[in-house]
Formats: structure tokens, sequence, C-alpha cells
């Protein structure tokens, strides 16, 4: 896993609510244990008609959102079944965030775990966003996660909350196990001393 700090991208404004893990990545494609490749199958119902060829009307599929690393999204993100695919079919097309008002507690889950950051802010502002990147749609967001917050367009500003351990792996770059594997010499000692008792 790779350390996250801070980003600054362009963005993909994704307008809808309750957007399930089987419309992020239909369950036609969970046949594989590989990371690689997911992204191109992500939002394929959305992205694609029945005969392979792009919709020119959704939004993965413009030009100008192309090498977006944030992706904006209604609330309730990634409901539905709990499949791991769907943090990988996001990150492998290039996401690093996604920002929202809420998401399912699993996907938050399986993100987090995966080095893909679930940003969640107030109603307030996350319609803010959707109206700014409306009149702007190359509108930047830098997100620090150290200081817990995104900023954008002329000093807009949102704070948001995250599980200390799960900011701690973030920043470090480590996953649960890898978190682990860098307490081996304390566990060593413990389990040095734990014998002699």
């Amino acid at each position: 896993m790779k350390e996250f700090h801070t980003l600054t991208s362009h963005v993909v404004p994704l307008d809808q609510k309750d957007v399930d893990t089987d419309q992020i990545i239909p369950a036609r494609f969970l046949t594989t244990t590989s990371k690689d490749g997911l992204g191109e199958h992500l939002f394929e119902d959305w992205r694609r008609h029945p005969d392979g060829s792009e919709k020119p009307d959704f939004v993965l599929n413009r030009p100008d959102v192309q090498g977006a690393q944030i992706l904006l999204a209604g609330s309730n993100f990634g409901c539905g079944s709990s499949r791991e695919h769907a943090p990988w079919a996001l990150m492998d097309w290039g996401f690093k965030a996604i920002i929202s008002t809420s998401y399912a507690d699993i996907f938050q889950n399986n993100s987090l775990k995966n080095g893909l950051l679930p940003v969640a802010i107030d109603e307030s502002k996350h319609s803010e966003l959707f109206d700014l990147l409306e009149a702007d749609p190359g509108l930047e967001i830098t997100i620090d996660l150290g200081a817990q917050s995104i900023t954008y367009g002329n000093g807009h500003r949102a704070a948001f909350d995250i599980d200390p351990f799960a900011k701690l792996s973030l920043l470090e770059g480590v996953d649960q196990l890898g978190y682990l594997l860098s307490m081996d010499d304390k566990i060593t000692e413990f389990e040095a001393k734990h014998d002699r008792l």
C-alpha cells in the first residue's frame, strides 16, 4: 500500500445516491483475485452499451475527467454486497480518494484497507462542491489527510473524520498485517518473556 499524505487533483462528479457495488463493478467481472484490469470494467453498465461501445454522456467517458484521482459521489456510496473488488476497480481506474456524505460500512472498511481514502463531508459542503464543479469542471481539490481537511475553489475548506488507526495506516502506507509485522521486535520480546512465565 502506498503512503497517502496529500492529494491535489481535478474531480469526476457522479451525482448519484445509493451507488451499489454491483454498479461499481458488475458481478460478472468478479472471477478474478487480481486487482489488475478491473478499472476497465468500472461502472461497466453505465459506461458502455451492450455491444461494448462507450456511452458518450457518461461522466467517466468524458475527455476532461481522464487522469482525475478524486471521485465526488452521492450519499450512501458503495452500498450492496460486500465485494472488495469495488475499491480495487476504483483504484485500478486511477482513483485515490472519494468524497461523499456517507458510505456503506463494509465498502468504507474495504477501501481504507486497500489504500483508497473515503472522505465524508457534511451535506452543505457536498452540495457546494457539486455547484462549484458545475461552474468550473476543471476545479481542483486538495485533500490533506494529516489535517483531515479538503480545500477547493477560492479558500473553501471542509473537515472530515477518520478512524485514527486507518489514518495511521494510510499515512505510513501499511495495511493491518504490515502494521503488525512492523512490531516484530516487540512481539518477539514479549514472547520471550512469556515463555519464561
